[in-house]
């Protein structure tokens, strides 16, 4: 596998902090919006926009939840999909007539965010339901969704793969575009 490094370390944190920004810009001090983390890697960027915004002079304490959407999603029964393990939705407060930032590290195919979406009407009806994204996988959406708030942009193929390591559980902060090599010669 080749390894391309797309954003790390300073870098890295400057793009949470620019995200922060942008909330801020259109959520002014959040009074009728709540941030949820998407399991399972979610919650990282969640965890760390959340601590980043408590860093903010003036703002005041926002709603924070977590949420599982293993049994919502469309792929939980196929065979190949592998055993479940569910994580746990931390959600204690109400979302009925609120603002939803639902957020995730990677949008590839859309499906991640459909399940969450269909996850969160156990909690009320949002007012409105917005998406940050780390990372957008720009040309892989299988369903149409679109984030409103984006890290960085990747423009890559199906077959190669981005990553995403957090400090807290991988010890350093990195994105990282994983492409399989090919050893074929193509003859003429």
């Amino acid at each position: 596998m080749k390894r391309s490094i797309l954003l790390e370390g300073q870098k890295f944190q400057i793009t949470i902090q620019r995200l922060c920004h942008q909330l801020i810009e259109n959520h002014v001090d959040f009074s009728d919006s709540v941030i949820i983390g998407i399991q399972p890697r979610g919650i990282y960027l969640g965890r760390r926009i959340m601590e980043e915004l408590k860093q903010i002079p003036g703002l005041p304490e926002i709603a924070y939840g977590e949420l599982d959407i293993t049994f919502f999603r469309d792929d939980f029964r196929r065979k190949d999909s592998g055993p479940l393990v569910p994580s746990s939705t931390r959600i204690d407060f109400i979302i009925e007539g609120r603002k939803v930032i639902l957020m995730d590290d990677v949008l590839w195919t859309g499906r991640t965010i459909r399940a969450a979406m269909d996850a969160l009407q156990a909690f009320g009806r949002p007012a409105k339901i917005e998406l940050l994204v780390l990372v957008d996988r720009r040309f892989s959406r299988q369903l149409p969704i679109e984030p409103d708030y984006i890290g960085i942009q990747v423009d890559s193929i199906d077959s190669q793969k981005v990553t995403v390591s957090w400090k807290e559980v991988d010890t350093y902060d990195r994105i990282t575009l994983l492409t399989e090599e090919t050893s074929a010669l193509i003859s003429k």
